[in-house]
């Protein structure tokens, strides 16, 4: 392109693979404030009549609608860490291959040229990904209504941005330079109104509408909040709904077996409930009184990597040992029903030493130096306190996965984690047990250098990354604080 010339894409159809706008909404409804499920519930039963409207060609009053279901009474904080937190995920799966190179590559070149996104969505949703993830330089979007700091569910005068709103906000935006539009894919191309104010009309190719693989994202997407697995179109979400009494019994119930069966039969209870459990490397550890790895005291500090709560918990049900689990922050609720004893750590290096030593001391120790859970295939950087008390540690590499709920939050209520994992049809969890990190015989390493080769370690044996991310990265991309005070 040449210098002076902008692009400017329709967001949805163009460069989202689905034109419908309904599941963002509807993660306002479930992530954003209280009263989230009740929203969500009533925008569900509106689905019919907004696709009545939407064929009837009445797309700006289907938007309309969904805007107030969403956001009437929501805190602007609310919506804007849902915006930061929960739906960039969604977007970036559901970006198109052609269309997303389209943009990055003409709008991207050296002659300077501006890259503009128009969309119906509010611009408070959708700006936030556009601006951080794809460069966009400028985002047409439908502004909203607020008062004392909460959406009245209302839009501004100009409406939703759509159809003739769009021209007009291009053509202030660009001040006149020439544009080349990419507009939505319509039976007839010229139906999209962005198409008449081109200097090049363009749609873009036809992609599969499948998940982008991650290592096309354009930037990596390590941190995101939110329960839900899938993006949830009417159906989807109809179907997490019917699901929800069956997946709240089988949560009930998985627990209860982790807690009453023996040891040696808790494996194949819960795989009789659609749990799935791989094991690798865990034969030198199923007996207690086999070799064990020498730390200050005579037996074993396991060290894994933190996807969910469950960590823990499961090694040890694996191993058919009693480990003891150091934590940093623990609901009450978590804690009550541990099969296995919890201690927490302070955040205070020399207190928390001191604990961990004398815990290894006095038996089996399992600790997530990670000090929270990632749920992409990243590792966050690994405190190396633990190297500091044992020298020789059995590194644990953890995998999971579910198909609708995840078991993590950051602005959700952390004691009902565990139970959104378990209620998931058919989670999954793969367990890996290392080679031991041994400190080498006249050679003293860091205990840096020692929590970084466990790092590596558990991420090759996985394939994940490592990274030098930490907990309050992780906090303060999501939820814009430090993570030392979050809710139980």
């Amino acid at each position: 392109m040449e210098r002076g010339e902008s692009i400017a894409f329709e967001l949805e159809g163009a460069l989202l693979a689905s034109g419908s706008l309904f599941p963002y909404f509807m993660l306002v409804c479930l992530e954003a404030g209280a009263g989230g499920p009740l929203r969500a519930v009533v925008l569900l039963l509106a689905a019919p009549l907004l696709r009545l409207l939407e064929l009837a060609g009445l797309e700006a009053a289907a938007v309309s609608a969904m805007i107030f279901l969403s956001t009437a009474g929501l805190r602007v904080d609310d919506l804007k860490a849902v915006a930061k937190a929960t739906l960039p995920k969604f977007f970036m799966e559901d970006l198109r291959r052609g269309a997303l190179r389209e943009f990055l590559n003409e709008g991207g070149g050296g002659g300077g040229a501006l890259r503009y996104v128009a969309t119906a969505l509010p611009r408070a949703m959708a700006e936030p990904f556009l601006r951080e993830y794809l460069d966009a330089d400028g985002v047409l979007g439908t502004e909203l209504r607020t008062c004392m700091g909460f959406y009245t569910g209302l839009t501004s005068a100009a409406g939703v941005m759509d159809g003739e709103r769009r021209l007009e906000a291009l053509r202030v935006a660009t001040a006149g330079t020439s544009v080349i539009t990419v507009g939505a894919r319509r039976k007839h191309p010229h139906q999209s109104p962005l198409s008449f104010y081109a200097k090049q009309p363009s749609t873009p190719p036809e992609d599969p509408k499948q998940p982008r693989p991650r290592s096309e994202y354009p930037r990596p997407l390590i941190f995101h909040d939110g329960r839900l697995v899938q993006r949830p179109t009417p159906l989807d979400f109809l179907t997490v709904l019917v699901w929800l009494p069956f997946g709240i019994f089988l949560a009930v119930l998985r627990v209860l077996i982790g807690l009453l069966a023996p040891r040696q039969l808790t494996i194949m209870g819960l795989a009789a409930t659609g749990m799935r459990i791989e094991i690798q490397g865990h034969q030198a550890h199923l007996d207690a009184n086999s070799t064990m790895v020498k730390g200050s005291g005579s037996h074993t500090l396991f060290v894994c990597n933190h996807r969910t709560l469950l960590d823990p918990v499961l090694v040890s049900i694996v191993l058919q040992r009693k480990l003891t689990a150091l934590t940093y922050s623990l609901s009450r609720l978590s804690e009550v029903i541990s099969p296995i004893p919890t201690v927490r750590l302070a955040r205070d290096r020399l207190q928390d030493g001191v604990k961990m030593r004398s815990l290894v001391e006095q038996g089996d120790v399992i600790v997530c130096p990670e000090g929270t859970t990632c749920r992409e295939p990243y590792l966050l950087r690994f405190s190396p306190l633990f190297a500091k008390i044992v020298s020789d540690v059995v590194p644990v590499a953890v995998t999971n996965g579910g198909s609708m709920f995840y078991g993590t939050t950051v602005r959700g209520h952390k004691c009902f984690d565990c139970f959104f994992f378990l209620m998931n049809p058919r989670p999954f969890y793969g367990l890996r047990f290392l080679e031991k990190v041994v400190q080498p015989h006249g050679r003293q390493r860091s205990e840096y250098d020692v929590a970084n080769e466990v790092q590596r370690s558990i991420g090759q044996s996985i394939g994940f990354e490592c990274t030098n991310l930490t907990r309050k990265d992780k906090y303060r991309i999501l939820a814009g604080n430090d993570g030392l005070d979050p809710r139980m």
